[in-house]
């Protein structure tokens, strides 16, 4: 279940990180290390397995440096279920709000999600095999019922079809049947039944009840009411699509899933904790919102020390779930957090701020970069936008001032001064910028469009 990196060495992990994140060495090559020791772990020696348990990691460092990005890319190289939260969202048990297994809840329900996926993959052939006949019966209705032959019409039943009726009406359904598999029908209307939700938007309330008993009570009531259908008048390209979702969903195995989703969760699962430093206590006084802060992290560590957690799929146990936790820590400390909690996090790293070069590389290799999204936007319109070195030096160079003057907010301050420099040729296409147009961006263009945000000491308006 964890083959996805068996052949993933951490060099290579770390390259695969390079593709979409640029610098912060340290930072990969501990979640390279962290990801690799999953697959060790699962092809140790059985009888030490279940002692080995991950070595989570605390992440440090300014918003924007790239902290979450690293983390969702190391769970998309292993095909791993990942879940983000915000520590600040939760409170304490017993106060209104988020309770912390839910972080849990949220992981298994992403597994599930992944292995059904893989399992409808698997059945897609044998689902559209279905599909392509209910939509012929809804073309073409097959006749019922035919002639015997051999018999004589005063023997044969006569609400029987002769025998030239039946072969005249599966000829016409051959050859509509090639003209659905040709695509030469896509347009065309059909009625379909599709499943629709017996009690849609139900909800369950009550006195003292918790996150889990409540989502389990939807369950049990959801699963016990009948599944009605409706009927709907939709393309065949439509219908295809929402019936091969319902084929597919019939002809996996349910349990099936849920087992696997289980195993993918507690042995590959990431939970990336964002904004830690929230919940840490910066003072000793002992009362008011510090008392609420360590109330959040006393149950956070039994989860992340180790423990079952109830889910609508099952128990799921928490021992070998790799935790990232990250923050700022501007005013806090690491040391601020519970002694048991920083125990629990013993990988600590510290990622550095951005330069200006980081910026113009961020701008120029990614395979997501910023200036690849913007070219591929306006190639939809069949314009060809580009950008020159000198070009990505200037923003690169006037987002980097920009952070110095206002506030670091990382990388993020290049969506904002990219949006301000493309806005005006967002706007103009295509209306006064045609189709076959070709556009490069240079220094002097950059110079022009955003002098004012260097110039300008109040940037308020740019900060996101």
């Amino acid at each position: 279940m964890l083959d996805n990196i068996a052949s993933l060495t951490p060099a290579q992990i770390v390259a695969e990180l390079d593709k979409y994140i640029i610098g912060q060495k340290d930072a990969k090559r501990n979640v390279a290390i962290a990801l690799r020791n999953r697959w060790r772990r699962m092809n140790a020696d059985k009888s030490i397995q279940s002692d080995i348990v991950p070595n989570n990691i605390l992440m440090i460092g300014a918003t924007g440096v790239g902290k979450t990005e690293i983390a969702r890319r190391l769970a998309k190289i292993a095909d791993a279920p990942f879940t983000k939260v915000e520590a600040s969202k939760f409170t304490e048990v017993g106060y209104v709000g988020r309770d912390v297994e839910s972080m849990v809840r949220d992981l298994v329900e992403q597994s599930v999600n992944m292995v059904k996926q893989k399992k409808k993959e698997e059945v897609k052939q044998k689902a559209a095999e279905v599909v392509e006949d209910i939509i012929l019966d809804a073309l073409i209705p097959p006749i019922q019922g035919r002639a015997t032959p051999g018999y004589s019409s005063t023997n044969a039943d006569p609400n029987a079809m002769p025998d030239n009726d039946y072969e005249l009406n599966e000829r016409t359904r051959e050859k509509f049947r090639e003209k659905i598999r040709n695509g030469e029908l896509e347009d065309r209307k059909i009625e379909i039944r599709v499943q629709q939700s017996a009690m849609p938007g139900m909800g369950v309330m009550g006195p003292g009840m918790d996150e889990a008993s409540m989502m389990n009570i939807q369950e049990m009531i959801s699963g016990m009411m009948p599944k009605k259908t409706k009927k709907r008048k939709v393309t065949i390209a439509e219908a295809r699509k929402i019936l091969l979702e319902e084929e597919a969903s019939k002809l996996i195995d349910m349990d099936e899933v849920k087992e696997e989703a289980i195993f993918k969760a507690e042995n590959s699962g990431v939970i990336f904790i964002d904004e830690i430093d929230k919940v840490a206590s910066s003072s000793k006084k002992g009362s008011g919102p510090d008392v609420s802060r360590e109330g959040v992290q006393r149950d956070l560590l039994p989860i992340v020390e180790g423990s079952s957690v109830n889910t609508k799929y099952g128990i799921i146990n928490t021992d070998h779930i790799l935790f990232i936790a990250a923050g700022a820590f501007h005013v806090a400390k690491p040391s601020d957090l519970i002694p048991e909690l920083q125990g629990r996090f013993p990988i600590r790293v510290e990622l550095d701020s951005l330069t200006k070069d980081d910026f113009y590389q961020i701008l120029k290799f990614p395979k997501n970069a910023l200036t690849k999204q913007y070219e591929a936007l306006l190639s939809a319109e069949n314009v060809e936008l580009s950008f020159n070195d000198e070009s990505l030096d200037e923003i690169a160079s006037i987002a980097y001032e920009v952070n110095l003057e206002v506030e670091n907010i990382g990388a993020r301050r290049l969506h904002t001064v990219m949006s301000r420099l493309l806005n005006d040729i967002l706007f103009d296409v295509p209306d006064k910028i045609g189709a076959n147009a070709r556009i490069l961006v240079t220094r002097e263009m950059v110079q022009e469009k955003l002098s004012g945000m260097v110039k300008n000491r109040d940037l308020s308006q740019y900060i996101l």
